[in-house]
């Protein structure tokens, strides 16, 4: 799995995030983490290795989010 995904940032005219990247962030990671506890509680039809990995791809994604807004405030490119 290893496409890269384009995340562009929602911008105004000005330059303003128009969505609060702290909160997708927050989101990936939280079903990425009720998956896993899914899978911990022993939830028919959902495979372990599966689970793991899109959650692991799930916080990658939410990192990037993370830095692209970072470096957005700053400034700076990625």
């Amino acid at each position: 799995m290893n496409r890269e995904v384009t995340l562009p940032l929602i911008v105004d005219d000005r330059g303003t995030l128009q969505v609060a990247a702290a909160d997708v962030s927050k989101l990936l990671r939280t079903v990425g983490g009720r998956w896993l506890h899914l899978v911990e509680a022993g939830e028919d039809g959902l495979d372990e290795d599966t689970v793991a990995a899109l959650t692991i791809e799930l916080a990658k994604l939410a990192d990037r989010i993370d830095v692209a807004c970072i470096a957005h405030s700053s400034g700076t490119a990625p």
